[in-house]
């Protein structure tokens, strides 16, 4: 949009903070106190709060059937058609035997649809979900014992054991941060850490599918290094692969590819998916069942599949130390996931997606499932994608897509007995394409923000290399450290003015812009603050081209060596005095030592007065306040022969503050105490209302810094720094034209 040229024209006094507050009336925000509402109770209250944690109380009664069901129930049926191999196969991936990522896709679902907010993310079993349950589940249920195989039957019921425990205390964890507001903690998971966790965690799903793939018996390996061990464990076995299951999964592979592909490119004339997935499901158990290729080809197969649904266990609670880290992180990885999608299709849609409530939704729906023997459940992208684009409008879909799934469990799931998990491995793999896409983040990023860069970089690493949970905690506090190391490092700039305006910019990027003669404005892109404010005071000396420690210490010299030379004076005459005293009577002799004792004792004393300590320079800062404008000429730069600044006032710009601490307080005192022992009057401008409440609450203002000296903008600030070349006591408010 281009701007036409319209000047404006504005008369108003110079306004520093004091004048501002008595022209705008200002008074303190009364507080909201939150908690006094929390413990209200009425009818209207407890109706309210029941609306708030079971939504579907509010939009199932407003439910539009005729223009929302048909395309509701399409969707939910797409969703199901794709949920059913996802949830065998991320069973399979979570180290559990299929039948179980069917209960994972019936329970949660169900429990979200009176829960959740989303009308259109698909809650279920996801694969960076089911990677973290699994090195869980082997760790704490391994596969093989000191090289001898355990029985099977007993490591599968050690390991659901253990799922549905872990998936208990998930929904704990998840449930308890909702009710207490906790959702806003996903904001420390910024895009760049959750991308790049993402696309590790995809590479540890290929890695875990290899064995599959390739019909391999593997070690169990946990912990720091796992995946590398894994790979080169693969790698020394490769020669042991049996060719039937690698065929096997090469040509499902090659169809589930085929498929997406005929997919995307006839996404207009479909009116739904073509089912690869599922078609590829239903054809291997086909093709494996006529061919015998677990007898023949010594192809791995699912097995028994039971029919009907579990009753439901407790959860073993001596097993909650040793799941209490892993339960945390996966809590918080998967709500990340769900969120960040949910508020995608809210924005688009125009509907909001409450991240309190979906947080205690998703809880419910773990700490359920948990207690019906499911494992941790996200959302799924490719399965929210496929809802949205096939006409879902709300979360029937997903309550439609459930029921479909527990006719499955209930009569055909015994029909994939003879379902090859090589197949299901193909399925995996060829469903991690979108999140491996996310390594050309690099290439974006490099181009884009390289701090954003180095985040992916170190989460990505720190995952594949320490494992998920490690991973994530190294991810974060990385990225909270670089948050911290790049306020340290700001932006300093000095402003000019730019010509016929009211606008101060960086004279370095501006070269209109041109320096107020005898005026400094400073400014740093950052809040001043414990971390940094050391660097602050050094930038701005440093930008001011004056060396100001340099000018105090040499005028103490001088000061000092000016009363030493004065006290020698002073003795020499007092050793004249003496000797002619002498002569005339020991009484005015006595009188003389007197008098010129005391005068060497005040000498003495006003030396150590000028000796100010680097720890008392705060504390004294306000004491000496604008006593350099009173002080007598000879203690002047110029009458001890020292060079004056070119410079006699000071602005600093704070308008980047948003919160001042007492590390700041104290060094801002110093900035005024030494830039006035150089005859350099500091102003402060732009400053927000509750950093100047934060100031009087740190008693920053006093007799020597008052709030005349904080104005309401740059150009306020400069104009009354011209008017008044050096400190003046109060006066009038002058006026300044724009």
């Amino acid at each position: 949009m281009e701007l036409r040229r319209r000047d404006y024209h504005m008369e108003r006094p110079l306004l520093n903070q004091e004048h501002l507050e008595e022209l705008g009336r200002w008074g303190s925000a009364p507080r909201t106190r939150q908690w006094q509402t929390w413990l209200q109770c009425s009818r209207a209250r407890a109706r309210a709060l029941l609306l708030q944690h079971l939504p579907v109380l509010v939009w199932l009664p407003r439910y539009p059937v005729r223009d929302w069901l048909v395309g509701d129930l399409l969707s939910g049926l797409s969703v199901a058609i794709m949920q059913l191999p996802q949830g065998l196969a991320y069973a399979l991936l979570a180290g559990l035997p299929p039948v179980f990522g069917l209960y994972s896709s019936f329970y949660p679902v169900f429990i979200y649809f009176l829960f959740g907010t989303s009308r259109h993310i698909s809650v279920g079993t996801f694969a960076v979900m089911s990677v973290m349950v699994g090195s869980v589940t082997e760790s704490l249920a391994p596969q093989a014992l000191n090289d001898s195989m355990i029985n099977e039957t007993a490591r599968d019921a050690a390991r659901v054991q253990v799922a549905s425990t872990l998936s208990v205390l998930v929904g704990l964890f998840q449930v308890g941060l909702g009710l207490i507001h906790f959702g806003f903690v996903v904001t420390y998971l910024s895009e760049p850490l959750v991308r790049g966790y993402t696309t590790a965690a995809a590479v540890q799903v290929f890695v875990s599918q290899l064995k599959y793939v390739f019909g391999l018996h593997l070690s169990s390996h946990s912990g720091p290094l796992s995946l590398i061990y894994t790979v080169l464990e693969v790698c020394r076995k490769l020669p042991q692969s049996k060719v039937g299951t690698v065929v096997t999964a090469a040509v499902a592979g090659v169809v589930l590819v085929v498929v997406k592909l005929l997919n995307d490119k006839l996404q207009q004339q479909l009116p739904i998916p073509i089912p690869g997935e599922l078609l590829t499901l239903i054809g291997a158990t086909g093709i494996s069942y006529g061919m015998g290729l677990k007898h023949r080809f010594e192809v791995d197969v699912v097995g028994n599949i039971p029919a009907g649904l579990v009753p439901p266990v407790a959860p073993n609670t001596q097993l909650f130390s040793k799941l209490v880290g892993s339960a945390f992180t996966i809590a918080v990885v998967g709500f990340a996931i769900a969120i960040s999608l949910g508020k995608i299709f809210a924005l688009r849609h125009g509907y909001r997606v409450d991240s309190n409530q979906e947080l205690v939704a998703l809880g419910l729906s773990n700490l359920i499932g948990g207690i019906f023997q499911c494992f941790p459940v996200s959302c799924s992208m490719s399965r929210s994608l496929v809802q949205e684009s096939t006409g879902g409008n709300s979360q029937v879909a997903g309550a439609i897509s459930s029921l479909f799934i527990l006719l499955i469990i209930v009569k055909l799931g015994e029909l994939f007995h003879d379902l090859p998990k090589a197949v299901l491995a193909a399925i995996i793999i060829v469903n991690l394409k979108g999140m491996l896409r996310q390594l050309s983040d690099v290439r974006s990023l490099w181009k884009a923000n390289r701090a954003d860069l180095l985040i992916w970089l170190v989460t990505f690493t720190a995952t594949i290399l320490l494992n998920l949970d490690l991973g994530l905690v190294v991810a974060v506090i990385f990225s909270l450290l670089l948050v911290v190391v790049r306020t340290q490092m700001p932006h300093y700039s000095v402003l000019g003015q730019v010509p016929d305006t009211d606008i101060y910019r960086d004279v370095a990027e501006y070269s209109e812009a041109k320096e107020v003669p005898g005026v400094k404005v400073f400014r740093s892109s950052a809040t001043v603050y414990f971390a940094n404010a050391e660097f602050y005071s050094d930038a701005l000396k440093q930008r001011c081209g004056v060396d100001v420690d340099f000018l105090i210490s040499q005028k103490k010299k001088l000061l000092k060596k000016r009363e030493q030379l004065k006290l020698k004076q002073l003795q020499k005459e007092e050793k004249l005095q003496k000797q002619a005293a002498s002569s005339k009577g020991a009484s005015v002799s006595i009188n003389v030592n007197t008098s010129l004792e005391d005068m060497r004792s005040n000498n003495v004393e006003d030396c150590k007065t000028m000796q100010v300590s680097p720890g008392d320079k705060m504390e004294d800062a306000t004491a000496n306040g604008q006593e350099d404008s009173k002080a007598p000429d000879g203690s002047t730069l110029k009458a001890l022969g020292l060079p004056q600044p070119d410079f006699h006032s000071l602005i600093l710009d704070l308008g980047a503050l948003s919160f001042v601490d007492t590390v700041c307080l104290k060094s801002l005192k110093n900035i005024f105490h030494d830039f006035r022992e150089i005859e350099v009057e500091v102003y402060m401008a732009a400053c927000q209302s509750p950093v100047v409440s934060q100031l009087e609450a740190g008693h920053f203002f006093d007799a020597s810094i008052t709030k005349k000296h904080l104005f309401a903008s740059v150009h306020d600030a400069v104009t009354f720094a011209l008017q008044h070349p050096r400190p003046v006591p109060d006066s009038p408010v002058s006026v300044t034209r724009l």
